[in-house]
């Protein structure tokens, strides 16, 4: 739900879609269900998701440096 929230205060949801998406999110009962929101909510997701670009966050691998640990 974070990720939603930041959609909106950045402005790439409009109420509306995040007010549909959060509430369809809070009654899925599953990851499955989720996966069945309607093709409009999710296109809008999509393209939240992709200027945020946490598509290429996901795919990033991890850094080596995490935690303070140092790799030489």
């Amino acid at each position: 739900m974070k990720t939603i929230d930041e959609m909106l205060s950045l402005e790439l949801l409009t109420t509306d879609q995040h007010q549909q998406i959060s509430a369809w999110i809070a009654h899925a009962d599953s990851p499955d269900a989720i996966l069945q929101m309607p093709a409009p909510l999710w296109q809008a997701v999509e393209r939240a998701s992709a200027v945020m670009g946490i598509d290429a966050d996901l795919m990033r691998p991890p850094a080596l440096d995490a935690d303070g640990v140092e790799c030489r």
